[in-house]
């Protein structure tokens, strides 16, 4: 009876596999003064239950005398036994106008497609201004905040929209020659919601441009429509 119990639990243990692969490569543009990055996230589980996620980003960014631009898109996709339980799509981007070596002006456009959340989309802008508190060649913090507006197309047709304000902190911190950890974190305060979204990443580079990335990302949405 022993010996078929253990049969058994070794039996289940091989059903139950789980396959994991994350990678980011920097991307080469014409452009010298620009730079970039893709990532690649895929968690595949089989046996007792068949899940997949995959989720990719892309970053492109320059730094100048006067301007900083930043542009970022991501994508998320789940689903349970071929059926999807979760799909997203960001665009985001941002312009800086340096008027000191530690201080700024911003701008911010943001997209969000969000399946199952009570949204078909969501649209926000900002202004603002924005500090950088610590300027080192190893470590960087910058702090934002402004104004601004977010409009909503509900997923029952209706429309939200209201007014804002937008904070951020951003840091960056290269720890090492091949290692790096950033923390971005944002909220955003509205009349009817407050969004509050960090992500903490740590880098390591493999080699030439190709890295390994542990991300960790929380996001939280006070007031969620019923999604129908």
């Amino acid at each position: 009876m022993r010996k078929q119990q253990k049969l058994s639990l070794l039996s289940a243990a091989l059903l139950s596999v789980v396959a994991t692969a994350s990678f980011t490569e920097d991307v080469k543009v014409n452009d010298p003064s620009w730079k970039g990055n893709v990532e690649l996230g895929i968690v595949n589980t089989t046996g007792n239950t068949e899940t997949e996620t995959i989720n990719a980003k892309a970053k492109a960014e320059t730094e100048r005398e006067k301007w900083r631009h930043t542009l970022a898109f991501e994508s998320l996709n789940s689903s349970d036994k071929g059926k999807t339980t979760a799909e997203s799509y960001t665009l985001n981007g941002q312009s800086s106008y340096k008027t000191s070596d530690q201080n700024y002006f911003f701008a911010t456009l943001g997209y969000e497609d969000v399946r199952f959340s009570g949204y078909d989309y969501r649209l926000s802008e900002a202004l603002g201004y924005g500090r950088r508190v610590i300027h080192d060649p190893a470590l960087t913090l910058d702090l934002e905040i402004g104004p601004g507006a977010r409009q909503s197309k509900l997923s029952t047709g209706g429309t939200d929209d209201e007014a804002t304000v937008r904070g951020a902190a951003k840091l960056a911190w290269k720890i090492a020659k091949t290692s790096s950890f950033t923390e971005d974190f944002t909220i955003v305060a509205g009349q009817n919601s407050t969004i509050t979204k960090s992500v903490t990443a740590l880098t390591a580079q493999v080699n030439g441009s190709l890295a390994t990335k542990i991300t960790y990302t929380i996001q939280n949405n006070s007031d969620v429509p019923v999604n129908v």
